[in-house]
């Protein structure tokens, strides 16, 4: 069984399991030794045969139709972003069984081009960043820099040439105080870059972060194990900066065509509010503090 089969059987058995016979319209009969559905009630609500589902369930997708995967969606009850995750595993399957090889490692660039730099450096009133899929922040503006000074430090603290918002979360301890909604903002975070591995299973940096978080963090591993699957593209984040205290911020996440496998976030405040007056603060601050003035380094 390869890697690939082992995440699809994964996230199928735990999607089974937690749809109780009740949930799913089904009438149960006899003892049941597990509260999920059984294999062959999927594949009866999917339409398709016990042995069909089976194979998929341990990791044949590669030939799965379009049709088939939206009706074991359907049966599964997954929502879009695990729908999104499932048909990603699907297209990775159908890849690796065209190529009978392993596929290359990717590996993402070190820095941003010059034209995207330009941009962020024209956005001034607001917190602005280049992520890479594994949340390497490849570059940032002013403000950026500055909101995301702590980030910054740990990542220099720890040797990393390039901060990184989920190590930061998991492995430094500040990070509880940084995020305000510490559980929240880890299951989150979690579940996008399981997502994200669906989608780049072969991105070298993604998967050493991920065994790095597994190795050193019993949180990261619980939740990497619950197989969560949500996408990370617009929200809030409730932060407490050392030097300006709480700022609640709204956030979009964008996708960059140009630039395949990386992402553009901005933060921005509401108009009048404390935030918006931490914002300018935080501006001023960053200005004449040499922690958050300094860019991050290329690797």
């Amino acid at each position: 069984m390869t890697v690939r089969s082992s995440e699809v059987t994964t996230f199928l058995t735990s999607r089974r399991a937690r749809i109780t016979p009740e949930r799913a319209g089904v009438v149960s009969h006899g003892h049941r030794r597990v509260a999920g559905l059984r294999r062959e009630e999927v594949a009866q609500l999917a339409g398709v045969s016990t042995d069909y589902y089976a194979r998929m369930e341990r990791g044949d997708l590669g030939g799965a139709s379009e049709e088939v995967l939206d009706a074991l969606a359907g049966a599964l009850q997954l929502d879009e972003p695990e729908r999104e995750h499932l048909f990603d595993l699907a297209r990775s399957a159908a890849a690796g069984s065209r190529s009978r090889r392993r596929a290359a490692p990717v590996r993402r660039a070190a820095r941003v081009r010059p034209g995207l730099q330009q941009v962020l450096d024209a956005i001034t009133d607001a917190p602005a960043f280049v992520r890479t899929g594994s949340r390497d922040v490849l570059a940032a503006n002013a403000l950026g820099r500055a909101l995301y000074s702590p980030v910054y430090e740990s990542a220099a603290l720890s040797g990393h040439r390039l901060p990184n918002s989920i190590r930061f979360a998991f492995l430094d301890p500040r990070a509880r105080d940084f995020f305000t909604d510490w559980e929240s903002t880890a299951d989150s975070a979690v579940a996008a870059l399981r997502g994200e591995a669906g989608r780049a299973p072969y991105d070298r940096a993604l998967t050493d972060l991920v065994g790095e978080l597994a190795t050193r963090s019993e949180a990261f591993r619980t939740r990497w194990a619950a197989h969560d699957v949500r996408h990370h593209r617009s929200g809030t984040k409730h932060l407490r900066h050392p030097a300006v205290g709480e700022l609640v911020l709204d956030f979009e996440v964008l996708a960059l065509p140009a630039d395949p496998g990386l992402t553009l976030s901005v933060y921005t405040a509401a108009a009048g509010t404390p935030s918006a007056d931490a914002l300018r603060l935080l501006a001023s601050w960053g200005a004449s503090s040499p922690a958050a003035s300094d860019a991050p380094a290329e690797r």
